[in-house]
């Protein structure tokens, strides 16, 4: 029967059920949470969290001292000074799951002396806590997050978003004075078309038409200032932009009222125009709100590195915001950490995870006098570390610049409603000059009232907005399906079926040696890993890994024998793990059925090991590089999805020929032993006569995946994959390459509804316009409504 956590209901593991106990817990981190909820007297956090379903998730507690956050250049990064005398900072805080957190995260206010306020935004894990330095550090705040399972992060976009939110604050305060003064006009015009129905005295009829246009002017010359910048660049730009009839028809509009309240005669167009000028600003608000959300994807990104670093100055060792090292700075690195910044190790000997930057997951060496990448991970011991480049600059800042600026690339069908937005403008400008023509002559009173609805209404906002946001909904969609995609095109391209080009090591097969089949005595496999064991050779990382190492015996006296292969003593037996041509020579032959299953590896691809005990031949090890476990299946569903496969791979032939049989692809379709100049030729020949896609890792692949229509990198040699590559997927296998090809379909279907409801639509509001059915201030509604829709659409499919 198991035992659930105390903290996080999840269950105990064996070894650390305490027997008699009242409480338990599963692990170290969920008992100080724990500890700390029940000693301020916090125990509701348990209440709300059995009233409401919540996932099973551990207490994370880092146990670090954030003395960085007390360093005045994080408070001048992070920070901001209140005229009270108060700080204020915004976390981002790891472990966030459900409504108890944010009552528990809140409740730091009565824990810890000095803070005023905290305030959790659920969505976003981002608390913005208000404290009073004077009278608690913010290391103590940030501890006692910690302490109860939510370790906090600076939260590194604040200067981009607190610009984002003051060009949003600044939008809102026009959208409130063009609000207030459309109101006041609209209760003035019920006056004047009251008595227009029931008689009103001349003076009153002229007050009120000259006080609408008192009220207006200001809206009209400063509410609306934002579309008359827009269409003043179209016309210098001598292109035609859609803020141009938004522009025209507002100043018709007005000056047409103020013509005819100088004149005391015909209408006045007040109330439409303040009316219209507020629903285009809160159009134009919503669609930008939209266009950051898409944007805000990039920041997850930021993840890729800490966001601080143990500084080595003259002071001794100490934390400090990622943002305050600069070139020449010396930085401690412990183990398990990630490296903060390029440099060069100048003190220390370990191993780096660097599959971040290569895709390689084996520990690589590292040792004084050799460079290291922010982002890569210390596994061994204590590095030392002089900083060479930092945030941007370092290579990992760089491969996120080549995504951000990738994803600005404009895929032709993009271009091609950028081009029917111009036409359409050009042809809306020519029908409302028709418009008025005809109408002066039919009704002159409303021929302006006709010719300002069709150019609102007209407005190709839809036509011109929804297509890139389509484009940038799927790829943020993508980038959190771990699909970093650069640019539309690419997307428009993988929708049409083509030919499909494939290398074979580590995108088809994992990319690493292992046993794959094993003939004779599976008894030995711990002899055979224990001796392994001493070696650092990638064949004997293969034969290290087929059994468990807590099963492995001692060996002892082993001898690595160069070339060949190692020997030692296991368990009072002499074992020797060895080429088959040395076997051969020491035995003078192999037994009947070692030979035959020598010769079956072969034929497969297969490198065969032999492994003898006390002079006699056990067993054969088949090593090579394993299938990945969904590329069969993935093969087959590109197929399906219309798609040419092919493998082109340097391996020799007849592992090529192997593979493709074990995956489904004809022997015809299989090339091996592809130098990468003839890989490069053979792709850009494909692409010269249809879509041609290169799937490969990145590295010797990388001339072939730029000259390909479309270059895809799979997990493995990340930066080149980055470089050359249209799209990159961090996830391994072929199962991402089937999600971003039916993804690419999905967003091409939605942009082409897109298409095809903002002509619609256009077509028939001009048409109702020109005819006279359609009031400007019915424009008005309609074209933003039209525009969201189609916003609406673009963000709500499920591309990805």
């Amino acid at each position: 029967m198991s035992v659930s956590c105390d903290h996080c209901s999840l269950p105990v593991p064996a070894g650390l059920v305490e027997d008699g106990a009242e409480l338990q817990f599963c692990c170290n981190g969920c008992r100080v949470a724990y500890e700390v909820i029940h000693e301020h007297g916090l125990d509701g956090y348990y209440d709300i969290k059995a009233r409401i379903e919540v996932p099973a998730q551990a207490a994370q507690r880092s146990g670090r001292g954030f003395a960085e956050f007390d360093d005045p250049a994080f408070h001048e990064l992070y920070c901001r000074r209140l005229p009270s005398g108060l700080e204020t900072v915004e976390l981002y805080l790891e472990g966030v799951h459900c409504a108890a957190c944010v009552w528990l995260v809140e409740k730091a206010t009565v824990v810890v002396d000095g803070v005023a306020e905290v305030r959790l935004d659920l969505g976003r894990s981002l608390a913005t806590v208000t404290w009073s330095p004077e009278t608690t550090p913010l290391s103590e705040v940030a501890r006692f997050l910690d302490s109860i399972g939510y370790a906090p992060h600076p939260f590194r976009g604040v200067e981009a978003r607190d610009m984002a939110r003051r060009e949003e604050r600044a939008l809102l305060i026009r959208i409130a004075v063009a609000g207030a003064i459309a109101g006041n006009v609209m209760l003035i015009a019920f006056a004047l078309y009251g008595g227009h129905f029931h008689g009103i005295k001349d003076e009153f009829r002229t007050l009120f038409r000259w006080v609408s246009l008192g009220l207006a002017t200001p809206s009209v010359l400063w509410c609306a200032s934002v579309f008359y910048r827009g269409a003043w660049g179209a016309l210098k730009t001598k292109s035609l932009h859609m803020d141009l009839p938004i522009a025209i028809g507002v100043l018709a509009g007005f000056i047409q009222g103020a013509i005819n309240t100088i004149r005391d005669a015909g209408e006045v167009y007040f109330d439409s125009v303040t009316a219209l000028i507020f629903f285009l600003l809160v159009g134009r608000f919503l669609q930008r709100r939209q266009q950051r959300k898409a944007a805000s994807s990039t920041e997850l990104l930021f993840s890729l590195a800490p966001t601080t670093a143990r500084l080595i100055d003259r002071e001794g060792v100490r934390d400090v915001p990622l943002e305050a090292l600069a070139s020449g700075a010396t930085v401690e690195v412990r183990a398990g950490e990630s490296i903060p910044a390029d440099g060069m190790v100048v003190e220390g000997f370990s191993t780096l995870d660097r599959s971040l930057l290569t895709g390689e997951s084996a520990p690589e060496p590292v040792a004084v006098g050799e460079p290291v990448h922010a982002g890569t991970v210390n596994l061994g011991s204590r590095l030392v570390v002089e900083v060479r480049a930092t945030g941007e600059d370092t290579r990992v800042g760089r491969l996120m610049r080549l995504v951000e600026e990738g994803a600005m690339r404009r895929a032709p069908v993009v271009l091609l409603a950028d081009r029917i937005s111009g036409w359409f403008v050009a042809v809306v400008l020519a029908l409302a000059a028709l418009t008025v023509t005809v109408w002066l002559r039919l009704d002159p009173e409303h021929a302006v009232e006709h010719a300002v609805a069709l150019l609102i209404v007209s407005c190709p906002c839809a036509l011109g907005l929804a297509t890139p946001l389509a484009v940038s909904a799927a790829i943020g969609r993508a980038a959190r399906r771990q699909i970093l995609i650069k640019g539309g095109d690419a997307l428009e391209n993988l929708a049409r079926p083509g030919r499909m080009l494939l290398d074979k090591t580590g995108t088809i097969t994992e990319g690493r040696l292992a046993v794959v089949r094993w003939w004779g005595d599976a008894s030995v496999k711990p002899l055979v890993a224990s001796l392994e064991q001493h070696s650092a050779h990638p064949v004997a990382r293969a034969l290290a890994a087929i059994a468990p190492v807590e099963d492995l015996p001692e060996a002892s006296e082993v001898e690595e024998i160069m070339g060949v292969g190692i020997s030692g003593v296991c368990n009072g037996r002499r074992i020797m793990i060895a080429s088959i041509a040395h076997v051969e020579s020491e035995f003078g032959g192999l037994p009947v059925g070692a030979a035959s299953a020598t010769e079956e590896f072969a034929t497969e691809g297969l490198s065969p090991v032999a492994v003898t005990v006390d002079q006699q031949v056990v067993a054969v090890a088949g090593i090579g590089d394993p299938l990945r476990t969904d590329s069969a299946a993935s093969v087959a569903a590109i197929r399906d999805d219309g798609w040419r496969v092919e493998i082109l791979s340097g391996d020799h032939p007849t592992v090529v020929w192997s593979v493709a049989e074990q995956i489904g692809i004809e022997a015809t379709a299989a090339h091996g032993g592809v130098a990468p100049e003839q890989k490069l030729e053979a792709v850009r020949m494909g692409s010269e006569e249809e879509t041609t896609a290169m799937v490969g890792d990145g590295v010797n692949d990388a001339a072939a995946l730029a000259a390909a229509t479309v270059g895809i990198g799979v997990h493995g040699g990340a930066e080149a994959a980055l470089a050359a590559a249209d799209v990159y997927l961090a996830r391994p296998g072929l199962a991402p390459v089937v999600e971003l090809l039916e993804g690419a379909r999905k967003t091409l279907g939605v942009i082409r509804r897109n298409l095809v409801f903002s002509l619609t639509y256009n077509v028939i509001a001009v048409s109702f316009a020109i005819t006279g059915h359609m009031s400007p201030i019915m424009a008005a509604i309609l074209m933003p409504l039209s525009s969201m829709t189609v916003v609406l659409s673009s963000y709500r499919a499920k591309t990805f």
